[in-house]
């Protein structure tokens, strides 16, 4: 009867914590385009039904890193059902101007003392991006997926698929894949290409096959997902062009 028990008893304390981890904030933007030409850009966070007390704060994974940016308010009560502005402010220098940079944005979510004794209380932290474009920098970010380039490689008799982002922009890609007529693979779920980076991923045989075809999602400025799709022969280079809307 004691092992039956121990199941529930598990599943009940899982569901538990799973409420108390919960997230009652939210932002209005999947991601922050900071444009140069302004002194600050803004995202809004949006509280449910408790007061919380939010901090935020810029980051960069690189933490050896100087990050010329601010967050205003760094530290604020948002009230049940109301909402809180949140001003990125750069400082005016230290950052590439001859590219787009990216740093993170972290919103934390600092629990209230537990009315109730013996209570798990985790504080939730939420993180989006922060592309900063640069004043009059050249391209356009919605064409930087088409400009990338493609090539199915062989490292010691191991199959490689590599990109390289010849771009300015930061390109956020989603479910790239590789077909042939006789199978698929999901070479990558999530990435993100850097301006001027290369990144090699282990895939599978019918990589060394010609004319394999490659189909992935970017996701734009407003979070959106846009599909690209290529076909690839193995040493050679190629670019993706985005595929038609179905209605």
């Amino acid at each position: 009867m004691l092992r039956r028990s121990i199941p529930a008893c598990l599943g009940v304390l899982g569901m538990l914590m799973a409420g108390q981890a919960m997230s009652s904030i939210s932002l209005s933007a999947t991601r922050i385009v900071f444009d140069g030409n302004h002194k600050e850009a803004n995202v809004t966070v949006r509280n449910g039904n408790q007061d919380v007390l939010i901090q935020s704060w810029v980051d960069h994974s690189d933490a050896q890193r100087s990050i010329p940016f601010a967050v205003t308010p760094a530290l604020a009560r948002v009230f049940a059902r109301e909402q809180q502005l949140l001003r990125v402010l750069y400082e005016g220098a230290g950052v590439p101007v001859d590219k787009e940079s990216m740093v993170w944005l972290n919103v934390q979510e600092i629990p209230q003392a537990a009315a109730a004794a013996n209570t798990l209380q985790l504080a939730v932290r939420q993180r989006i991006k922060i592309f900063f474009r640069p004043a009059g920098l050249p391209g356009n970010a919605l064409m930087a997926p088409t400009e990338l380039q493609w090539q199915l490689l062989q490292q010691s008799g191991r199959p490689l698929l590599q990109v390289k982002n010849p771009s300015l922009y930061h390109v956020s890609m989603a479910d790239i894949k590789l077909e042939t007529a006789k199978q698929s693979e999901l070479a990558v779920d999530s990435t993100m290409v850097a301006p001027g980076e290369v990144k090699t991923f282990p895939i599978k045989t019918l990589g060394a096959d010609n004319n394999v075809r490659l189909s992935f999602f970017s996701i734009n400025d407003y979070g959106a997902q846009n599909k690209y799709t290529t076909t690839l022969s193995s040493g050679q280079t190629s670019t993706a062009t985005e595929a038609p809307n179905k209605q």
